[in-house]
């Protein structure tokens, strides 16, 4: 990824060797070793902060016939994150960097504990598939990608085409499981989805099985009892929902970050529809319910610590760190999660109270 910055720190020196190790989190080299450490270095980098990293630049030189020779020189270069594009600086996966801050606030602390810790992950695979169309999600730590997306036109199963029907839904099996043996990695993925409308999952995992035999496809041989099989309404992202509310798929990462926060934003609207006096949502409504003592648990989204503005970044950081200090717990939702984009919807901030507040719906959100 590429930051728009400028340049606080001419070049330093040319890099002949690796980043010296530092004590504190703004002078130790960050490498990011997947695409979830992306993203969180994208949350952890703001206006104001600085970035040190190798970079090549275009040097100009002068020759002896007194032209110029223009060089490709690999650098160490550090610069300050504003607001415009001037320099750009690409932080790039197994390539360390220096991110330094003049204040390394509670959140930010934890966004990077959590990144250097690899059991918070999901480490979930999901096959969310109907007839002729299928999706691949990995949902990660930070984020949930789409790997792959098959689409493939199956004739009518009825009369005369049903030939080409058989012939088209192997096909189309053939591919998802192109796919799933690509995206799908058993020494990382704790628990791999199969999810569809109607019997598409079971005949595709049955599919699965027989090929895996037939070829020897050993990590599905060996795994095949951490494949599970989940009813869905469709073959789309939204139906990711579906999946991480089913019970056999949590229990499998009960122990992750994702599934404490699907947990979290399940008793929240549990509660919004049984007890609505004991839940809110919306900046204002929490911040009365904070000031009452009364939130029990604060469901916030990571885009609320985005904002380019300081003092409301400020504002949300100070809140998480209060409700904790009296007490209560706070989830901390990705906004590239299915349950951070559901979160989203509600305003980005929410709160499951420790008593009813039936007034706050008096107050102007």
């Amino acid at each position: 990824m590429a930051y728009s910055l400028s340049l606080v720190a001419l070049i330093m020196f040319v890099l002949e060797a690796g980043f010296a190790l530092a004590q504190s989190p703004s002078a130790s080299p960050m490498v990011p070793d997947e695409a979830d450490d992306l993203w969180c270095a994208y949350n952890l980098i703001a206006k104001g902060d600085s970035i040190m990293a190798v970079t090549v630049r275009k040097v100009l030189r002068e020759a002896a016939s007194g032209g110029r020779d223009a060089e490709r020189v690999k650098l160490k270069l550090e610069i300050m994150v504003e607001i415009g594009a001037f320099h750009t600086l690409e932080i790039e996966l197994h390539r360390p960097f220096v991110l330094r801050k003049e204040v390394w606030d509670s959140m930010t602390l934890d966004a990077l504990q959590q990144a250097s810790d690899p059991t918070a992950s999901a480490d979930l695979a999901v096959v969310l598939m109907q007839e002729g169309l299928a999706h691949l999600f990995l949902v990660g730590k930070s984020l949930t990608t789409t790997r792959s997306r098959i689409e493939t036109s199956i004739p009518r199963k009825h009369g005369p085409s049903v030939a080409g029907y058989e012939a088209a839904l192997n096909k189309f099996f053939d591919n998802v499981l192109q796919a799933f043996l690509k995206h799908v990695d058993f020494n990382i993925v704790r628990c791999a989805v199969i999810a569809s409308p109607g019997f598409t999952k079971d005949q595709f995992h049955r599919h699965l099985l027989l090929e895996a035999e037939r070829k020897q496809f050993r990590s599905v041989i060996e795994n095949k009892s951490r494949i599970i099989l989940v009813h869905t309404t469709s073959g789309y992202k939204h139906s990711l929902r579906e999946v991480l509310d089913s019970p056999n798929v949590m229990n499998l990462i009960k122990d992750t970050k994702a599934a404490q926060e699907v947990r979290a934003l399940k008793d929240f609207f549990g509660m919004l529809s049984n007890d609505p006096a004991r839940a809110c949502y919306g900046p204002r409504h929490v911040e009365v319910a904070h000031e009452r003592m009364a939130i029990q648990t604060l469901l916030i989204t990571d885009e609320l610590f985005r904002n380019a503005d300081v003092v409301t970044r400020r504002k949300y950081v100070n809140l998480v760190e209060s409700v904790k200090d009296s007490g209560g717990n706070a989830h901390i939702f990705s906004s590239m999660h299915a349950s951070g984009e559901q979160l989203a919807q509600l305003t980005g901030i929410a709160a499951i109270l420790r008593f009813p507040l039936p007034d706050l719906d008096d107050i102007e959100m």
